[in-house]
């Protein structure tokens, strides 16, 4: 287990920081990260929950750094098909992600996360395909001097 990772050297995304993406933790050899995200008033439906798309997007941000992490940031995974299963509402507040590599072949994989709110109630569950791509083609690396996670 280690908070320090790969992922210290990438550039987040603006739209990964938008949803306020924070590594917790990370377990390379298990192919496992969890995430804290920052689900904002902005992201709410008029029911006042966080709509289903940030949901799905925060799952999907925290599936494809798990497999950044388990491939020591050799991978750099392409989201082929991703499959949510809203088990609840989510409310505004933290939101908690892990995500897993479930199998890595030669250029696809198959992973998992599950979101929870502040009271670790489970909210969403994704599975995803990926097409595994050279992370040196597509990651771009921190700027010096600026925070990458």
């Amino acid at each position: 287990m280690s908070t320090r990772s790969v992922l210290d050297d990438i550039e987040l995304s603006p739209s990964t920081r938008l949803l306020g993406w924070r590594l917790l933790e990370a377990w390379p050899d298990e192919g496992r990260i969890s995430v804290a995200f920052e689900g904002l008033e902005a992201f709410t439906n008029p029911a006042g929950f966080i709509q289903g798309g940030f949901l799905a997007a925060m799952l999907d941000d925290v599936m494809g750094p798990a497999v950044f992490v388990h491939s020591a940031g050799q991978l750099y995974p392409v989201t082929l098909d991703l499959h949510v299963s809203y088990l609840g509402p989510a409310r505004p507040g933290p939101l908690y992600g892990e995500g897993r590599v479930v199998q890595a072949g030669r250029s696809v994989g198959f992973l998992e996360a599950q979101l929870t709110d502040a009271d670790g109630v489970l909210v969403a569950r994704a599975t995803a395909t990926v097409r595994l791509t050279p992370a040196e083609a597509v990651a771009r690396p921190a700027a010096k001097g600026a925070p990458a996670t």
